[in-house]
């Protein structure tokens, strides 16, 4: 994998940093402008690189989370064809959950099963139970079995 000048990462990480705080304050609008233009200054092919694997993510992660549902799932899907993007439980928790909401419910149950096969449920504790409660009416979720006290 390639590795960025040490000041071109420097400055896409602030770039990148002021649009989490943007995010932060629900401000998604700058937040993604600053993340664009954290994203405008990683070398083409930009697809080699993993800073574009994780602006890509924070993007469509501003995008879920201001309800622009179909960007989200664009730049979310864009963010798989980068580095470490396949296999991230994040990227597939948001596509999925990007998916569901733009009424692709095969490609939805698809992407949420990724995601909790990764990381199982408690990558879902945090948003809206909706989307757990879609992914158990498309596989069996089983619940961690309890052993007997006295034994360990």
């Amino acid at each position: 994998m390639k590795t960025l000048d040490e000041n071109l990462h420097l400055e896409i990480e602030k770039l990148s940093e002021q649009g989490d705080a943007f995010a932060e304050t629900g401000n998604y609008s700058d937040a993604l402008t600053a993340y664009w233009n954290a994203y405008d200054l990683v070398p083409e092919p930009k697809t080699e690189w993993e800073a574009t694997t994780w602006i890509l993510v924070a993007i469509g992660d501003a995008n879920f989370l201001g309800a622009d549902f179909q960007a989200g799932l664009e730049n979310l899907s864009n963010a798989m064809h980068c580095p470490n993007g396949i296999g991230n439980p994040f990227i597939h928790l948001r596509l999925g959950q990007c998916q569901l909401e733009t009424g692709n419910l095969e490609r939805a149950a698809d992407e949420l099963t990724r995601a909790y096969a990764l990381e199982g449920e408690a990558l879902f504790a945090d948003d809206d139970p909706k989307y757990f409660e879609f992914l158990k009416t498309k596989i069996t979720v089983e619940k961690p079995k309890k052993k007997p006290w006295w034994k360990f």
